[in-house]
Order: C-alpha cells, then structure tokens, then sequence
C-alpha cells in the first residue's frame, strides 16, 4: 500500500528513491481520474464514466470490469496499451493537501520507494534543490493539477444541468453465466443532453460538452475492457500469460512525463 510523504529538504536531503518500476502499483486499480486535456488520447482505448464522492463528480477511465485487477496490465507490471492516463505517470510522486489550514498542495513521494542507497536516483542536488527528475515530474503534476481543477469545474456543471445519471452496467459473460454487474458508475444521460434548452446548452460549450460527448462515444470501448478479459483468463488458464501479450493490444507504453497531449 502507498504511504505518501511530504517530500522536504530538511528530512530528506541526503535521501534517495527508486524510479517507477513499471505500474505494478496499480494492479488492483478498478478507475483512475482522467484529465480533459487527454480525452482524445483516452477515446480510442478506454470507456470513460464518472464516480461519485462527497456530491462531487469525477471522470474516470475504466480499468477493470470484476473489482479485482486491472485489466490494462501485464502480470509482470507492464502496461497493456498505446497510452498511459497521466494520473498514473506522475508515480512514485503526486501532489497532496499539506496538513494545515492553508490546504496547499506539496510534492509527496511513495514512502516505500526511498532509500539510502547511492545507487538509487537523488531527491536533492548538490545545491540543496530537487533533482532535476523529480523538478521535472513537479513540472508534469503541476500541469496536470491545473487541466484537473478545469476539468473538476467541466464536471460539475454537467452535474448542475442534471445531465449525469446513474449507470447500471452489466456485460454479458456468455451464454450459461450471470452477467456481470458494475456498481458505482455514472453517466451521460443522452436524452436530458438533448433535451436542454438553447441557453443551458449554451453554458454547457467548450470543455463541459466535450466531457459529455467523449464519456458517450467511449462506451463503444466497453469491449476493449472485456476482449482483456477474456483472452487474459483463457492464456492465464492455459499457459500463463506470454510476455507478448502487448502486441495484440498495440502496446506502447506511452508514459513520457509530457503534458503535450496533442503530439
């Protein structure tokens, strides 16, 4: 499990940390958070959806249909796909509410990844500043931070339109088996969508429409989520998973510390 920690020149000056090892630490992962800025690299690979917390939407990206494993992974760790979501590539890094009442986000580090280990990579330079890997990845969480309170705002005014609904997904396992229910999950209601009048649509232009319309089309990837899961079941029954299993799902393993997601 992770233990985050404030990462702090004064505690961890002479530490060190080992570099993300693959995405092993997401094996268990059922959604991650999606940006707005990546919907057009999410769209070809992923169903979206929405969770609820708190009163407060968030688009996901579905990674896995039976609450165990996510289905984007090889079981050695190696991501199954073109593109990686950009919550997923900050990691052993992310940024989180410091204690307090000032609630500012402060660079945090997976507490089990550090080590007194020379070998390993330095938080800190020789000038007391962070190293130039980790000043990078606070450049890419930073960007990321500020695409995620736009796409925070998008969210919720779809929510105030009284365009998000519940979302019974089921998917058919065969014939002879129960099909498998999803719980959880939130949708665009298409027909509210259409329904609304010219000045509500209005508000809704630009990043809340593009939200809506991207969650839509993406459940046409409801069946990249579940050709995963077959063929994973059938080679792990049968031999084990082969280490080329990447290549019937066009791996790529875009996972650049970029926040050009137009390239």
């Amino acid at each position: 499990m992770n233990q985050w920690v404030a990462v702090s020149k004064d505690d961890h000056a002479q530490w060190y940390y080992w570099p993300r090892d693959k995405y092993h630490f997401a094996q268990a992962q059922q959604v991650v958070p999606v940006l707005l800025a990546e919907l057009g690299k999410l769209l070809p690979h992923f169903a979206l959806g929405f969770i609820k917390e708190k009163g407060v939407y968030t688009p996901v990206a579905l990674l896995s249909l039976d609450g165990k494993t996510n289905h984007y992974l090889h079981p050695e760790g190696k991501w199954l796909g073109t593109y990686v979501p950009a919550a997923l590539r900050g990691y052993p890094f992310r940024l989180a509410e410091q204690q307090g009442e000032s609630q500012q986000l402060v660079l945090c580090v997976d507490q089990t990844v550090l080590t007194e280990e020379p070998s390993a990579k330095p938080l800190f330079d020789e000038d007391g500043q962070l190293a130039k890997g980790v000043a990078k990845t606070l450049d890419f969480l930073t960007q990321c931070e500020k695409n995620r309170q736009v796409t925070a705002a998008c969210a919720q005014k779809l929510a105030d339109a009284g365009v998000i609904e519940a979302w019974p997904l089921e998917i058919g396992r065969g014939e002879g088996n129960e099909p498998l229910k999803v719980n959880g999950l939130y949708r665009i209601n298409e027909k509210a969508l259409n329904g609304l009048g010219a000045e509500a649509l209005h508000a809704l232009r630009g990043g809340p429409l593009s939200l809506a319309y991207a969650q839509m089309f993406s459940t046409h990837q409801l069946h990249e989520l579940t050709k995963r899961i077959e063929y994973l079941a059938q080679a792990g029954a049968a031999q084990g998973v082969p280490e080329n299993i990447d290549s019937l799902f066009d791996s790529g393993e875009d996972d650049d510390l970029t926040f050009d997601f137009d390239s």
